[in-house]
């Protein structure tokens, strides 16, 4: 029997990964203690901070959930909305 889903458009997400984006144009600087797969991740958690000329814009975690993995190295340049770490949200 197949299994029969009646959900209506943007009612549920059935993916649980989700990608915490760089808020800005910048040099990405981790936080080390954010830096490991299976760290608890909470909403609003900060976990690095994306660095230009004389300002520092904190990336911070919109979903609660796992650490999966960095996506952005340690002094990399990212562009606006670039994926910087992954998460398996709980």
């Amino acid at each position: 029997m197949a299994l029969q889903l009646h959900l209506h458009q943007g009612e549920k997400i059935l993916v649980i990964e989700r990608v915490i984006v760089a808020p800005r144009v910048g040099t990405f600087r981790p936080l080390p203690e954010a830096n490991g797969v299976g760290v608890p991740v909470e909403k609003g958690q900060l976990i690095g901070s994306v660095e230009g000329p004389g300002t520092s814009t904190p990336v911070c975690s919109p979903f609660r959930g796992e650490l999966m993995g960095m996506l952005a190295h340690p002094g990399e340049r990212l562009r606006e909305g670039q994926p910087v770490a992954w998460l398996r949200v709980s």
